[in-house]
């Protein structure tokens, strides 16, 4: 990487929000304090109220940003240090309140001084200039910025380095009188907003054809229809939570050896555009919801309710997660049966209840073994330490065999019997579905699980044969 040194004397400052680091830490304070105390949000309002400087001020004083995590620009960064060796002054000059600033400051070592907002002052725009104008004197200064807010400091420095700069920003480089150094991600931002949707998540979706499938009712159109219309609304509104979930998780995302590289927490996406993604898809679910009979938009509704409550509090309540998340998986077996108005089978749902919460033990499972023996309550964000490594385990695999044996006392029920011509040809299920579970817990433990459980069958060729097996037992038993 190259740095570009000023061999001047004169004093450098450096924004934060958006130039030093990928990412707004008002916004970081913002979905800490919600995580932090989701029945105290309302507070923000009076805060708010009194001004910006108080609401920066109240949120830093109840939040905890760990400087080390931020995704920092490597080449700022790098220019910074090559600076400093030069001897010159630098300064962070920054529209963030003082503590945060100056936790950067420490963590970084690279500043003389350090200028932030207070509990008086909101230091932006002009107010910034104004303070840098009494710092330097006749002296002059040179800036580095990103913003509209940093249009009036690039003109006024004696040389202006602008860093992935919003509209108002490159338009000004675009016009400046004097040449000022550009400084840009090659990463596509386009590219990260839609892997911030997750849409390899989508495949968990199929589960709303279950019921469709099951009652042999799949060359039926309307019901297709409808079929694919829920398989679309429950991919929207699990996008939107989704990325609700990595705005509240971004200091444990950034403490994970994998889960740092999501667009959020590595401030490829900016939180403002994450809040209107998810509110644009959130309102896109429910639209096409409308077109669905009442009872699957009320399942719809009711699966927004518990993933809100999962991403606040309950994916950190030690088992209450695990059971939330297998719940949410038979919620839309039972979306898709309200679609094609179907009534939903007690064993489906039995088995369901089992396998997916085996699934979610995984999940768990493959958490704390990254995290290694040091894993505990802060650091995983979960309800988890490493002690509970070999009990996940054993819940996880024991599910798995309810799961299994739901099955075969639904294959022995009267209603196979009624509805499949050769029942006995579904037997073979059960040995399929042990070896998807089995084969799942095995390779967790041999930490080759890297990825959520229900994606990886999907995607897995291994178990995409047992699903086409299984699909065939199912087509010879209802039709040879």
């Amino acid at each position: 990487m190259d740095t570009y040194v000023t061999r001047t004397g004169r004093p450098l400052f450096v924004d934060l929000d958006g130039t030093l680091i990928r990412g707004d830490l008002l916004w970081e304070s913002l979905f800490h304090f919600a995580r932090q105390e989701p029945l105290g949000f309302w507070r923000l309002f009076g805060w708010a109220f009194q001004g910006k400087a108080v609401l920066k001020d109240e949120l830093a004083a109840r939040t905890t940003i760990d400087a080390a995590t931020l995704p920092y620009r490597e080449e700022v960064v790098a220019t910074l240090q090559a600076e400093r060796e030069t001897g010159r002054p630098i300064v962070l000059a920054t529209a963030s309140n003082e503590r945060l600033a100056h936790a950067v400051s420490d963590h970084l070592g690279l500043f003389d001084e350090v200028m932030a907002s207070d509990r008086e002052v909101n230091l932006s725009a002009q107010r910034k200039l104004e303070r840098i104008r009494d710092r330097c004197g006749a002296e002059g200064f040179d800036y580095f910025g990103n913003s509209h807010d940093d249009v009036c400091l690039f003109e006024a420095a004696e040389t202006a380095t602008v860093v992935q700069p919003d509209r108002s920003a490159r338009r000004w480089h675009g016009g400046a009188a004097r040449p000022a150094r550009l400084i840009v991600d090659g990463d596509s931002s386009l590219r990260a907003v839609v892997k911030s949707m997750r849409p390899h998540q989508w495949s968990k979706n199929v589960l709303v054809f279950v019921p469709m499938v099951l009652n042999h009712e799949f060359l039926d159109f309307p019901m297709f229809r409808n079929a694919v219309l829920a398989f679309l609304c429950f991919s929207l509104a699990a996008s939107s939570v989704y990325i609700l979930n990595d705005l509240l998780d971004l200091e444990a995302d950034r403490r994970h050896r994998t889960k740092r590289k999501r667009p959020f927490a590595s401030g490829q996406v900016p939180i403002p555009t994450g809040l209107c993604l998810a509110a644009g898809l959130f309102v896109s679910a429910f639209a096409i919801a409308a077109f669905l009979p009442w009872e699957f938009m009320a399942t719809l509704a009711v699966y927004m309710v518990a993933t809100t409550a999962y991403s606040f509090a309950l994916k950190r309540m030690l088992l209450i997660d695990v059971l939330t998340l297998a719940g949410l998986y038979t919620l839309r077996i039972i979306a898709g049966a309200m679609a094609i108005q179907s009534s939903e089978s007690f064993w489906l749902l039995a088995f369901s209840i089992f396998f997916f919460l085996s699934l979610a033990l995984v999940k768990r499972f493959v958490e704390i073994m990254d995290f290694g023996g040091g894993a505990n309550r802060s650091s995983t964000g979960r309800g988890y330490v490493d002690v509970d490594l070999d009990t996940v385990g054993q819940a996880g695999m024991a599910s798995g065999f309810a799961s299994v044996m739901v099955l075969a006392l639904y294959i022995d029920s009267g209603e196979v019997r009624e509805l499949y011509a050769h029942p006995y040809f579904l037997w073979p299920l059960c040995p399929l579905v042990l070896y998807i579970i089995v084969r799942i817990w095995v390779l967790a433990r041999r930490s080759q699980m890297n990825e959520d459980p229900v994606v990886f069958i999907m995607h897995d060729w291994r178990s995409q044969i047992m699903m086409v097996l299984g699909a065939c037992m199912f087509l010879v038993a209802a039709y040879v």
